[in-house]
């Protein structure tokens, strides 16, 4: 119902924005074309993950291919795109426009052109086929990705078969069992999960000579030249390398295991990082969760946000029928002077029925009406952590904390945009993607002050606060090992770079072979195929550098802003105003520009990755 209302309203749109005379109207239409499409597409997006009903899973991801396909056939309408040549034409209607206005119509006629609307009618129609297919591909390889590979059980030692799932005569293996201690549970996961699935390996193939296949169709050297165009990076390379020490480390702790392999390999990483801090710093989770229960992090973050933004939440009252599960809590964002800036649905606690992923949906953006009334944003948060149990509160794990605060992260830059367009308002699906995980990130530097945690973290039973000690090593012992895990997040970034750019001719398994060998420390494991578990690739395709680029930015207005005094209202205003009101209303550059009140270098954001790792580390551009 919702898929054809937005579709009979976009008709109409459509047909208004095609025949008004050029103005600021004209840009308002494109708006509320937007608002009407991504209303029932964001929804749908949510509703085929965390749906418990397969009927509503189902329906909503015939609805994502269904407006997306619309999306795409709506973005070669030459006649919608003539609408907006004439404003952008028209020097002195063009002149009446405020600089968002005109930004926000530049940005949709950028839409047009990254889609082919400059070629003629055949080369358009090839491009809307062209997008119509990735999404086929797209739910493929996604839906690949996540299924667990399967073997004969008389394979496996009979002594590690009990660690996995067990169907019959045969053993699914289902993850990579990364944090086993037993070597040989973790050897057996890695090569089983990530043997290769020859479909899968041709739909990748598919899916990256259509995305090369569209760039070029549209006028672009590469398919990642056309995804970072806006982007703070603006041009794709692998040019940055990165060497660590930590390797050695890992090495000296696997000969204490007295294993029959000394080499350090790729199942080995995040065992033997954990391994390391634990012997270093004897970090025991267990230690920790009492004094980080779910109600104490929220207030925690209540009075964070009431001292850093003016900014505090209220529970609300859902509607009959209005959630989709009974643990659900509805919070209404209220600021100290403005009132109600929008709402989120806190889905935090595990169920048998529930993807076990940390996320942030967009549900609705926000936008000024044609009413003058300003429509809220709404966002859904979704964690995976323990329930509560009898008189135990839900308790959460250092790890677990750091995600609450992430996420909340996203859904503050949700809440605190005060765009007049929802086609560019705060979330992160609204801007670009290197700047998307920036307020996330930041809120992860928060979440490891002392000056912060002692506001909330208390013993749930006896009150008693944590002692700073226990947040000093904390900190310490993730420096351990970091160098080797921002490595790895390079050989990732290099290995999308490499894939979306110009065609290489060999598979892609010889093309992750040689950036493993390139840019990460541990050797390729012959016959896996790790990219057919990437399924960054889809969402992130060309961008999955974002991560580093938000890290550094993020690191540098940390450090600059908010290390002397985390509670700062002075620079809390200043975040909001410079960064988190403008979704993608602004060139995130100078956003960045604006809170660090200076152009940052490629150099400053190579060091600022560096600061956070430990100094076992050397760096070069």
């Amino acid at each position: 119902m919702a898929q054809h209302q937005a579709l009979r309203e976009a008709e109409f749109l459509v047909h208004k924005a095609c025949t008004h005379p050029p103005g600021a109207v004209t840009v308002e239409t494109f708006d509320q074309l937007s608002d009407s499409l991504c209303r029932v597409a964001d929804l749908a997006d949510f509703i085929k993950v965390a749906h418990p009903d397969a009927a509503f899973r189902e329906a909503a991801e015939r609805t994502c291919v269904e407006i997306g396909t619309v999306v795409e056939i709506l973005n070669t309408n030459v006649d919608l795109c003539q609408s907006l040549k004439n404003l952008l034409g028209n020097e002195a209607v063009l002149a009446t426009l405020d600089s968002d206005t005109r930004r926000v119509a530049e940005l949709f006629m950028f839409d047009f052109e990254i889609s082919g609307i400059h070629l003629d009618y055949s080369k358009r129609s090839k491009a809307v086929a062209l997008n119509v297919k990735l999404l086929d591909l797209y739910h493929v390889f996604l839906s690949g990705s996540q299924l667990p590979n399967a073997i004969d059980k008389q394979v496996l030692p009979e002594h590690i078969r009990h660690c996995f799932s067990i169907d019959g005569n045969r053993v699914q293996i289902s993850g990579l069992h990364a944090d086993s201690p037993n070597e040989l549970v973790r050897e057996a996961a890695y090569k089983i999960f990530l043997y290769p699935n020859t479909s899968l390996l041709l739909c990748l193939d598919e899916l990256l000579a259509c995305r090369h296949e569209l760039a070029t169709l549209v006028g672009y050297e590469s398919f990642a030249h056309r995804a970072l165009k806006g982007t703070m990076a603006k041009t794709p390379g692998t040019k940055t390398n990165l060497t660590s020490k930590d390797f050695k480390m890992m090495k000296e702790m696997k000969k204490k295991t007295h294993t029959t392999n000394p080499e350090v390999m790729p199942w080995d990483h995040a065992y033997l990082s954990s391994a390391i801090r634990t012997e270093m710093f004897n970090i025991d989770p267990s230690i920790y969760s009492p004094y980080f229960s779910l109600g104490a992090c929220m207030e925690g973050l209540n009075c964070l946000f009431t001292q850093l933004l003016g900014v505090y939440f209220q529970a609300e009252q859902p509607k009959m029928g209005e959630l989709w599960s009974e643990d659900v809590r509805k919070l209404a964002v209220v600021h100290e002077t403005e009132g109600v800036l929008g709402y989120i649905y806190c889905d935090f606690f595990r169920r048998l029925d529930k993807p076990h992923q940390d996320c942030h949906f967009t549900i609705r953006g926000g936008r000024l009406r044609d009413d003058g009334v300003y429509q809220l944003p709404v966002v859904v948060l979704m964690l995976s952590l323990p329930p509560p149990s009898g008189r135990t509160p839900s308790l959460l794990t250092p790890s677990m904390v750091e995600n609450l605060f992430h996420e909340m992260g996203h859904a503050m830059h949700s809440m605190l945009g005060r765009t007049h367009y929802q086609h560019v308002t705060g979330q992160r699906t609204r801007c670009s993607t290197d700047f998307a995980e920036v307020p996330s990130i930041l809120m992860e530097y928060f979440a490891s002050d002392y000056r912060v945690l002692s506001q909330f973290a208390r013993h749930y039973q006896t009150g008693e606060p944590l002692p700073e000690n226990l947040v000093s090593r904390l900190c310490e012992s993730k420096r351990v090992c970091s160098a080797a895990d921002t490595q790895l997040q390079i050989f990732y970034a290099a290995l999308d770079q490499v894939y979306h750019g110009k065609p290489q001719y060999r598979s892609t398994t010889d093309i992750l072979r040689e950036m493993q060998e390139k840019f990460y420390g541990l050797p390729y494991v012959n016959d896996t195929a790790w990219q057919l578990r990437f399924s960054h690739l889809v969402g992130y395709g060309a961008k999955y550098y974002s991560y580093l680029m938000s890290r550094a930015v993020a690191s540098m207005v940390w450090r600059q802003c908010f290390l002397q005094d985390p509670f700062s209202r002075v620079m809390g205003e200043r975040y909001r105003r410079e960064m988190l009101a403008h979704g993608g209303s602004k060139e995130p550059v100078l956003m960045v520009q604006g809170m660090l009140q200076k152009t940052p270098t490629i150099e400053d954001f190579v060091d600022a990755l560096v600061l956070d790792l430990n100094t076992n580390v050397k760096s070069s551009v």
